[in-house]
């Protein structure tokens, strides 16, 4: 009887396992697709006003697709030397009455990967000189050595907190920031490559402050 309730049980664990993130995957997809359908809605209703055959949903499409075509050909236009000179003018003007424009900028360069990733590397980093490490991301290096480190908190990476520490508390990685990224939203699951090749440095003595000054 036992036997026959562990493989009820385990076979439906393993069909959940399979299913459930199709399912999470599905319904994200769906509500990405439904917001994009509201913020074209203005646009596909022109069209089926004007076109009475054409469905809702070829008509998204048709949107869409018109979209993507007009970023694709301002694409092109900023590439040449007068849309280039356009662009800045026009970026200019608007900073100008939208003091948040330039940050909006930055985050979407960045999701999209056309600015290089604020965390030049992975390290264990000793924040108070004791044998206790922390995963953090290295940020900038001064000129006098030190290094500011953000040290994420699980399994929310965008938050954490942000010290500035002696090299010698400092011991690089040569880890994929992403991979790291995983671990942390894991609440440290998958350390164990992590501290494979760990070397950590002399400890500080009580009086000297520790390793790190946080902010």
């Amino acid at each position: 009887m036992q036997a026959i309730k562990r493989f009820i049980k385990t076979s439906l664990i393993g069909g959940l396992i399979v299913l459930l993130p199709l399912g999470i995957l599905a319904a994200v997809f769906s509500w990405i697709y439904g917001v994009l359908k509201g913020l074209v809605e203005p646009f596909t209703r022109r069209i089926m006003e004007s076109n009475p055959t054409v469905e809702e949903n070829v008509a998204v499409v048709l949107v869409l697709a018109i979209i993507v075509g007009l970023c694709f050909v301002i694409g092109v236009l900023v590439r040449t030397s007068v849309g280039r000179f356009m662009h800045e003018q026009f970026e200019k003007r608007v900073m100008k009455v939208a003091p948040g424009y330039k940050l909006i900028k930055e985050t979407v360069l960045q999701f999209l990967g056309n600015r290089p990733s604020p965390f030049s590397s992975v390290a264990l980093v000793q924040l108070w000189g004791n044998d206790t490490l922390v995963t953090a991301f290295v940020t900038e290096r001064h000129d006098n050595g030190w290094y500011s480190v953000f040290v994420p908190t699980g399994p929310n990476p965008t938050s954490g907190g942000i010290f500035h520490v002696r090299p010698e508390y400092v011991h690089h990685l040569d880890h994929p920031v992403d991979d790291v990224m995983r671990v942390i939203i894991s609440c440290g699951a998958g350390s164990a490559a992590l501290l494979k090749h760990a070397k950590t440095g002399p400890a500080a003595t009580p009086n000297d402050g520790g390793g790190a000054s946080g902010v």
